[in-house]
């Protein structure tokens, strides 16, 4: 559960490691992923279009495969992630007879054609993302016109609890400041996709001591990836100082972490116009009298 932050950038190397790691027990960790899953699904259920291909982006082991797979019943579902391990967990899962395709690539070079998808789903991929822009990029690339990008990622009120604790104990980059959804919207729009529509939920997830929050994290492959973490161990004292900052800030016996979850969806354009290209609605064009 990271994204990026500030004069702190993601190594997709280290990403790739984590979820890797994480890929033998991710379907057991990964209730966040679920929930937003799930309003992703919901939201994604009166939306209206064309078959084709659909890429779940991002699909870790796959579980939104087999619901994209009954949704668009006439389309091709190809599930495409950075971690090999985790796309071994989906086909390990996957019935003989199911049609889902896996690809092993990186969101933001994707081996597709120009104009060649119908829908993306992307659950949770964002906050992954070193270069968003370079990923709503390319999305806008291989998207048809018309087509759709359904995705969730987390807003920067995520994690604060956490992030204070280890602000409590030194100044290094610990946990990621997560992109607000102005700011996503801007970036989609900037890329040549149209009429993002984003809300926001929120979601507490309590645990009993700051070792839990840790053993998910892990599990999750939610780990520090940022480019300036401490490159030494933290030591010991110092992790405990910021486990008891974590556990004194919470109101009772339990440690409350709250996640801001952030839903959008947006519409392909079309061919991009080059940087010498300028394109100009008919309906605008006066007439000279």
């Amino acid at each position: 559960m990271v994204a990026v932050v500030e004069n702190a950038r993601l190594r997709t190397i280290d990403v790739q490691r984590r979820f890797d790691r994480a890929a033998a027990k991710f379907d057991d960790a990964d209730f966040v992923h679920a929930v937003t899953r799930d309003g992703l699904l919901h939201r994604l259920e009166p939306m209206l279009v064309e078959p084709g291909i659909v890429i779940d982006l991002g699909s870790a082991t796959g579980a939104a495969c087999r619901h994209l797979s009954r949704r668009f019943g006439r389309s091709r579902v190809v599930a495409i992630d950075l971690s090999l391990f985790m796309l071994r967990q989906l086909r390990h899962r996957q019935s003989r007879f199911s049609k889902t395709a896996a690809v092993q690539a990186n969101a933001t070079a994707l081996p597709l054609k120009d104009q060649s998808v119908a829908v993306i789903f992307a659950n949770l991929l964002l906050p992954w993302i070193d270069d968003p822009a370079a990923l709503f990029r390319e999305v806008a690339r291989v998207l048809k016109k018309g087509g759709l990008l359904l995705f969730s990622t987390l807003g920067p009120d995520s994690l604060l609890e956490l992030r204070k604790a280890w602000e409590s104990v030194d100044t290094a980059a610990h946990v990621n400041r997560f992109l607000d959804m102005h700011d996503i919207g801007d970036a989609a729009v900037h890329a040549g996709l149209r009429d993002p529509v984003l809300d926001v939920d929120r979601l507490t997830v309590t645990y009993a001591d700051p070792a839990a929050v840790f053993r998910d994290l892990t599990a999750a492959g939610a780990r520090n990836c940022l480019r300036q973490r401490p490159r030494s161990l933290v030591g010991k004292a110092q992790f405990a100082s910021m486990k008891k900052a974590l556990a004194d800030a919470s109101n009772g016996d339990v440690i409350r972490l709250e996640l801001e979850l952030v839903y959008g969806h947006c519409w392909g354009s079309g061919p991009l116009a080059t940087p010498t290209e300028y394109r100009v609605d008919a309906g605008q064009i006066g007439r000279r009298r």
